[in-house]
């Protein structure tokens, strides 16, 4: 059997108040495309289809318009949906009824049975092979919210034991069911301890303060593959083959513009994993940064200048970060990039400033408690600007502080 293994679509994200509805197109075509072409046999989405909790008619229209090219191009083939922190679990379960009869799974919810337990059995899927014979059995486990999992008794990490004791439970009661000729595999969303990040997934990754990274040994030695999703960026975990993230298959920042975004394919036969492979999707719209490194205002502006013409394929533009090394003030900073960037093929997302650092701290650079007495307003003014820019404050701007303080000083009297 031949898997495919995707998450993270994150289906109506604005990138800097962009829309990127062509782009999600360009990656569902493509992904239609692939599965007829590797045949593959089962789809696995491990989290967040959509980037916020009410999707728009226009994300829900793209997923379903989806699903259903997918079945249409490749007949036979089975999908499982799990739902990711950033999808309604019941929203996107909603039409769980009716896709189920088309092979497609849509896991969102911990559903419980009368006495209060979980029910493993509706997060267990049967996977079937193209005679109609069960071959393997999917744990499809959504994202965990506080009260999904089992409580842990004087636990001092409940959310982690209690995801560890989820997953050693639900391969458990897989056990019970599944013949001897039968595998398992696993699905997950949520952020596993070492998995390589970046600086903006610390920051829009973590959902609970950073105390939620589970251990890869939560999941079982004998879990044929288990597929990830949360984190973006593509990679194995633990040195292992079968646990792995897919990555997204768009950049969701800046920070992830040199990332390989991919999906993952492979076999499995008699209950072996073979043929692990690397997908990369192809890109409609790139990400750039100009200068490389942070420059001066006029040299940014010549190199923005130097940018191609516009084009009539605007979809296709790169998103463009511009970064300056400030000098001083630049009150009028995105008039002067914009009007640079007129009739350039780039659609600008993002203005980055830095400043030159003086290495020395700023509190103490503007002022110390016992030096204020001493201090005159313009020695306050120049050591902020120093402290600021590295540099010292251009007389233009002194001359117009000490007009500024004289008038105020006129009115005081």
């Amino acid at each position: 059997m031949k898997i495919l293994h995707t998450a993270d679509w994150h289906i109506g994200q604005t990138f800097y108040q962009y829309d990127r509805t062509y782009e999600h197109q360009q990656f569902l075509y493509w992904l239609t495309d692939t599965i007829k072409k590797e045949d593959i046999e089962l789809l696995i989405i491990s989290g967040d289809v959509f980037d916020v909790a009410n999707p728009s008619a226009t994300s829900v229209k793209l997923f379903y318009s989806f699903l259903n090219s997918a079945m249409k191009a490749q007949p036979g083939l089975q999908i499982i949906v799990t739902a990711g922190n950033h999808d309604s679990a019941a929203r996107l379960e909603a039409p769980k009824p009716l896709l189920e009869s088309s092979d497609i799974h849509i896991i969102g919810t911990i559903e419980r049975k009368e006495d209060g337990t979980i029910d493993y059995e509706k997060m267990l899927i049967p996977v079937k092979d193209r005679t109609g014979a069960t071959v393997l059995w999917c744990m499809a486990i959504p994202f965990l919210r506080m009260g999904d999992y089992p409580a842990v008794a004087e636990s001092e990490t409940p959310y982690v034991d209690g995801v560890v004791a989820l997953y050693r439970e639900s391969y458990e009661h897989a056990l019970t069911i599944k013949q001897p000729d039968q595998g398992i595999i696993a699905m997950a969303h949520l952020h596993t301890l070492n998995a390589e990040k970046n600086e903006h997934d610390d920051k829009e990754r973590l959902i609970m303060g950073g105390v939620e990274y589970v251990p890869v040994s939560a999941f079982h030695d004998d879990i044929i593959y288990t597929a990830l999703g949360h984190i973006h960026k593509a990679q194995k975990i633990g040195g292992k083959e079968n646990i792995r993230y897919s990555g997204s298959p768009l950049p969701m920042s800046f920070s992830e513009r040199n990332y390989k975004h991919q999906v993952v394919t492979f076999d499995i036969t008699g209950g072996v994993l073979s043929n692990v492979a690397l997908l990369e999707i192809p890109v409609t719209t790139e990400l750039l940064r100009v200068p490389a490194k942070p420059q001066p205002l006029a040299t940014v502006l010549e190199e923005l200048l130097q940018l191609p013409a516009a084009t009539d394929h605007l979809h296709t533009a790169p998103y463009l970060e511009v970064r300056v090394l400030l000098e001083g003030p630049e009150p009028a900073l995105r008039h002067k990039i914009e009007t640079a960037l007129t009739g350039k093929h780039v659609k600008l997302a993002k203005i980055e400033t830095s400043r030159l650092s003086s290495g020395e701290n700023e509190t103490d650079t503007v002022m110390r408690t016992d030096q204020l007495q001493e201090l005159k307003p313009l020695d306050i003014f120049q050591k902020a600007f120093k402290a600021s820019y590295n540099n010292e404050a251009p007389e233009e701007l002194v001359s117009l502080f000490n007009q500024v303080l004289q008038e105020i000083t006129t009115k005081e009297q």
